[in-house]
């Protein structure tokens, strides 16, 4: 990895810091800037390892926030779409891994937008809305670290408040990122010595991201912080799908 790689890498997990301190959906441009730099697949398994490191710093920061009901109504399908995800990536080439992530991205932000203009005041309680975000969640965030669009989906159709949006997101996410753990490990075998290195090298570059993204989420109402996904989450597709 040369010096021009190298700062990109990092400029890419400032960018996830700041996304895992609450300013969500951002962490798609990290997911894109590392694939230039890594490759699609590779990339995955440098992200997951910084992403569990993220993801600790905001489980603990948020911690009395947590809703631990939309945990246990959306876990099971994830881990199901994990498991269906992991089988699909596995041998899959690189030109159908970056299709296939350009459309799960793109299906993404128009459930995003549809649902927000549907359930303005309406909060979805049928099993199959749990369970349609699960499995989605679950095969996204195995092939392209990408759970982000579905589960701002469900958390916003919610109406949950600031801090207990970034809470419970933070704690799902921690828990998924654990489970797909073995798999890049052992299956895929993405997670590596070499790659944890780099980890090592970037992870000063995370911490610093998130405590800039806690500055930014603290000057923000409830109102402000949820137009703030919105548009973050189409503005960071369209990036993406251009990369791609």
């Amino acid at each position: 990895m040369n010096l021009n790689d190298f700062l990109l890498a990092a400029l890419a997990v400032m960018i996830l810091g700041i996304s895992k301190s609450g300013v969500h959906s951002i962490s798609v441009i990290t997911v894109t800037m590392l694939a230039y730099v890594f490759g699609s697949k590779s990339s995955t398994g440098i992200l997951l390892p910084m992403m569990i490191a993220a993801d600790m710093v905001a489980v603990w920061h948020y911690r009395s926030d947590v809703q631990w009901g939309h945990l246990k109504r959306l876990l099971p399908w994830i881990v199901i779409g994990i498991v269906f995800g992991a089988w699909f990536g596995k041998d899959v080439e690189e030109v159908v891994f970056k299709k296939v992530m350009a459309g799960i991205i793109l299906f993404s932000v128009v459930l995003l937008f549809w649902f927000e203009a549907k359930t303005a005041k309406k909060v979805p309680t049928h099993w199959a809305f749990a369970s349609t975000i699960g499995l989605g969640a679950g095969f996204t965030t195995m092939v392209g670290n990408l759970a982000g669009g579905l589960s701002n989906v469900y958390f916003l159709s919610m109406r949950l408040m600031k801090n207990e949006f970034i809470g419970t997101a933070a704690w799902l996410y921690f828990i998924v990122n654990i489970i797909k753990l073995p798999f890049h490990i052992f299956w895929w075998k993405t997670v590596r010595t070499d790659s944890l290195l780099i980890n090592l090298m970037l992870l000063p570059f995370m911490l610093l991201g998130f405590f800039i993204g806690l500055r930014i989420v603290r000057t923000m109402g409830e109102g402000k912080y949820r137009q703030m996904i919105l548009w973050l989450t189409a503005v960071s597709t369209l990036f993406t799908l251009s990369r791609l």
